[in-house]
């Protein structure tokens, strides 16, 4: 097995690298404190063949291999979990659910303008009523001669205030659950889709636009639907199989950051004649970190190499989530304790770290959801 990244994976991860620590977290606590996401990033974004690494050359993708898109991941993780987060929805959720379900001309229609940034794309799932889970969702579809009209309304929509399309699901037949759920494309200036920032403040990534978004007799074509009549279920199921392999990558990315900073705080900070990183109690946490985080990478980059063979990953992306997720958070709290009381103000960035990890916890499906899916993967269903 050979554990090396490629040339061209190397470069991809130099490239974002660079990105990441010059011109993304320069503005991470600026962006964290007004709440503002930086949007010029986006097309900067697109500049780098970032928005749509997988997606193949022929609809303006970079074509680039997963585990590529994952080290996109880490190193925007390591540096601001609100710019990660908006290329987990768009890149993931949304261009790679079009590109893995799309019509020919679907694809052509989206995708291009996604990869530059020209198009920003949300996923809209989650509503007050449902969450974990999903075939309980209320959103109607109702058929109507050529068109379907929906009405409804979803919550915690990441980009859903600057996105210019949205996949939405919505239920032709609510009795059915799972089977009655339906994807659609639809622009986010169709009459009927009413969208307003998230009430009350974010306890983590602060500048990720989250919107409340309520459909009011919002009229699409039959030709919006996104794969077949009833089998949106499939569809979000899938992406999530996508976007999670990202929440994955970010939160080894938070953990990384999380090591560092207190590999790099505990030699300077000098306590009983001593640096505090001569002290037992502090190196054994931080083999621990180290420990966890090289553990966490290799269950990501696993996940995301599985999916390159083309290999089912459903079992093997929730346990890198959880694991990763899991780890991070404990990363992020060793870390600010380690700092002590500079870890406790924003000072230093490990206190937006700990904010931000809890987010990653839960999206996407909980820590609690991952362990569903893994146990049901392992034992079946009767």
């Amino acid at each position: 097995m050979d554990f090396n990244l490629t040339p061209e994976q190397q470069a991809v991860q130099q490239r974002a690298r660079q990105f990441a620590q010059e011109e993304v977290a320069p503005l991470a606590r600026e962006t964290d404190e007004s709440g503002v996401f930086p949007l010029h990033l986006v097309r900067r974004m697109g500049e780098l063949g970032f928005l749509t690494p997988t997606v193949p050359t022929t609809y303006a993708g970079s074509g680039m291999d997963h585990l590529s898109f994952a080290l996109i991941y880490e190193e925007l993780g390591q540096a601001d979990s609100s710019v990660r987060g908006f290329l987990a929805v768009h890149g993931s959720l949304v261009a790679n659910c079009i590109n893995d379900w799309g019509t020919e001309q679907q694809k052509r229609q989206y995708l291009p303008y996604l990869a530059t940034g020209e198009m920003i794309g949300c996923y809209c799932l989650t509503e007050p009523n449902a969450g974990s889970d999903a075939a309980s969702i209320e959103t109607t579809a109702r058929e109507d001669g050529d068109d379907y009209v929906l009405n409804g309304e979803k919550i915690w929509i990441t980009n859903g205030n600057i996105a210019h399309i949205a996949i939405v699901f919505a239920s032709i037949d609510r009795e059915q659950r799972h089977r009655g759920i339906c994807a659609f494309l639809v622009p986010t200036d169709t009459p009927g889709f009413i969208r307003e920032k998230m009430p009350g403040k974010e306890l983590g990534h602060r500048s990720s636009d989250h919107a409340h978004i309520t459909f009011d007799e919002c009229r699409v074509p039959k030709s919006a639907l996104l794969g077949e009549v009833g089998g949106g279920f499939k569809v979000a199921m899938s992406a999530l199989d996508h976007g999670r392999l990202g929440v994955a990558a970010g939160a080894l990315g938070v953990a990384q950051a999380c090591l560092d900073a207190c590999i790099d705080f505990t030699r300077k900070r000098r306590q009983f004649g001593k640096r505090i990183a001569d002290m037992q109690m502090i190196q054994a946490t931080l083999a621990d970190m180290a420990a966890d985080v090289q553990a966490a990478r290799l269950l990501v980059y696993h996940a995301a190499w599985m999916k390159q063979q083309g290999l089912p990953t459903t079992k093997e992306t929730s346990m890198a989530k959880l694991f990763a997720t899991e780890a991070a958070v404990k990363a992020a709290s060793e870390a600010v304790l380690i700092h002590g009381g500079r870890g406790y103000s924003n000072e230093f960035p490990v206190e937006r770290y700990y904010r931000d990890i809890k987010g990653l916890q839960i999206y996407e499906g909980t820590s609690h959801i991952q362990r569903i899916v893994i146990a049901r993967e392992l034992v079946g269903r009767e």
